[in-house]
């Protein structure tokens, strides 16, 4: 069975080419959404993940409609994989039920595998470079040295309540008891 999946983002947007486009594919079943491709949780994509069986295939009018990273895309078409379901991009002509869509699915997961290692290097190195130049990472401290002794010697005196104690020196509870577990290491 062909299930066709098809997504607007904004309420100006008209799903119709998209399910048109659909139905002269051979679709039985059209889900649609009308919601970002950059929020995860997305109910018409989910009711496709229900949906799907074995020997299926998931069509979609163009690569976007399903993801907006390639990684993402990546993992689903391997989670399809995985579960002998196909996938079709009918706009990029990408068919996983032939050996040359499966081809061309592969490079791009290669090509984006080596964009993530690049990603990875570049950012390695930019921090050994940094900490040669004496510059430390992270987020500044909310507070000074003399203030956040202050505020682990408030806690430590049991006479404040935690949020007392966080209303008087500005900060939220987790910093207060990142302050106290520094303080005791």
């Amino acid at each position: 069975m062909k299930i066709g999946y098809a997504r607007i983002s904004t309420l100006e947007q008209n799903l119709d080419l998209q399910v048109d486009a659909l139905k002269k594919e051979g679709c039985e079943k059209i889900i649609t959404d009308e919601v970002s491709g950059s929020v995860a949780d997305r109910p018409g994509l989910s009711k496709v993940k229900e949906l799907l069986r074995k020997g299926d295939t998931l069509v979609v009018w163009r690569l976007d409609r399903l993801g907006r990273t390639l990684r993402h895309l990546i993992e689903w078409v391997n989670e399809l994989d995985e579960q002998g379901i196909s996938f079709k991009s009918l706009q990029e002509t990408i068919d996983t039920t032939s050996s040359s869509g499966k081809l061309i699915f592969h490079i791009f997961g290669a090509l984006s595998e080596f964009e993530r290692n690049l990603i990875r290097e570049r950012t390695r190195a930019g921090i050994e470079a940094a900490r040669s130049r004496g510059r430390q990472g992270g987020r500044p401290k909310k507070l000074k040295k003399d203030k956040r002794q202050l505020a682990v010697d408030l806690y430590k005196g049991k006479k404040h309540s935690i949020s007392q104690i966080c209303e008087m020196t500005g900060i939220s509870k987790p910093t207060l008891y990142k302050y106290v577990r520094e303080s005791e290491s």
